[in-house]
């Protein structure tokens, strides 16, 4: 797509000269319109933003608060979807770290027919030293943990720079969270609901080692990987109380049901799995992937149950004969599978089992 069909939006907290640089830069490449969201800033940034709104083709909106980043992108794209008729909008940070050729890259692999989640990329490896080993460390650890849970390796799961065609503000709009962590949030709604990832790499930039940024390690970290982890974490709760039911009534039926029963150790596990299967099934629809109970996702979670098991015994199998392991390992290469196939198990349950979009 080209320039002049696109809108650039840019959410601002006390900005310096840099943004007014960037927008002139903007501008210049012939955008359609620029769109700054000042949320929040003190009086004494009102000249830079009355310098901003004075230029031609650029508008600028305001918080009388500060509501975060998350509500300054949300902010501008409901105004873009409402008063413009541009055909996609690109998103960028206000602090320096994005040039105006990456801006033009996104805008070039944009395609007005095509609903996809546009990500500036910046490049994280060992090559690249300009990169603070924080930051870094940082990002390396939130892509893995994605590419784990959601099953999409994205290089760069902070970048600020994205685009998204007309077609996708209102699954923007939809999107939870008011600050730094509705970023997070629209990764994880874009792969729930199946909206294709698209990578660019672009330049990487850390001015003064990000000192600007209003990003706060600390807070803003817990609430990204509150999101991220969410559901996880209550899916593995709802594991261990079900391992507990197993466990205890196990424990019980062997040694007072069936003490003196032939294979009453077989009787006893194959009752006790009756019970904490359902359990755990309940848990996970209703406080897992919140999805109502119904004869089709018991189906779907039985086999589940069912590939998982037969996959978990041979694997360990198939492990323990091709590479020669002594059996008083075994127990260890169990371990190994079934880690590998719990996180099977989540990621099917929760895109097959319960169907989850939203």
């Amino acid at each position: 797509m080209q320039a002049k069909e696109l809108c650039v939006l840019i959410p601002s907290l006390e900005p310096d000269e840099r943004l007014v640089a960037y927008v002139d830069e903007l501008l210049a490449a012939d955008f359609g319109q620029i769109v700054i969201v000042n949320d929040g800033s003190s009086e004494k940034y009102d000249d830079i933003f009355n310098c901003l709104s004075a230029k031609e083709r650029c508008t600028v909106l305001r918080h009388e608060v500060n509501r975060g980043k998350g509500a300054g992108l949300k902010t501008g794209i409901e105004y873009i979807k409402n008063h413009t008729a541009f055909d996609g909008v690109i998103t960028a940070d206000a602090d320096g770290q994005h040039i105006v050729s990456d801006t033009l890259k996104m805008a070039a692999d944009m395609h007005k027919d095509k609903k996809e989640l546009l990500l500036g990329s910046r490049d994280f490896s060992g090559k690249n030293k300009n990169i603070p080993s924080r930051s870094r460390f940082g990002n390396r650890v939130t892509s893995a943990v994605f590419a784990a849970l959601y099953g999409h390796w994205l290089p760069d799961t902070q970048t600020g720079l994205r685009a998204i065609t007309r077609a996708g503000y209102d699954d923007l709009l939809s999107v939870t969270g008011e600050r730094f962590e509705y970023e997070m949030n629209m990764l994880i709604y874009c792969a729930m609901n199946k909206i294709p990832f698209k990578i660019i790499p672009i330049e990487t930039i850390y001015l003064e080692e990000n000192k600007s940024s209003h990003f706060n390690p600390l807070r803003d970290s817990i609430r990204i990987y509150k999101l991220l982890l969410g559901s996880f974490l209550r899916f593995s709760a709802a594991s261990i109380a079900s391992f507990l039911i197993d466990f205890i009534l196990l424990t019980v039926l062997a040694n007072f049901v069936f003490p003196a029963v032939s294979h009453g150790a077989f009787f006893a596990k194959v009752l006790a799995r009756c019970v904490s299967a359902p359990c755990n099934f309940w848990m996970n629809s209703k406080y897992v992937f919140e999805q109502k109970m119904s004869k089709k996702t018991f189906t779907r979670y039985i086999l589940l149950a069912v590939f998982i098991m037969v996959v978990s015994a041979l694997g360990v199998d198939g492990i323990m004969s091709w590479l020669k392991f002594p059996t008083a390992i075994i127990g260890f290469v169990g371990i190994v599978v079934d880690i590998v196939l719990y996180l099977v198990s989540y990621r099917v349950q929760r895109n097959w089992v319960f169907n989850t979009n939203k």
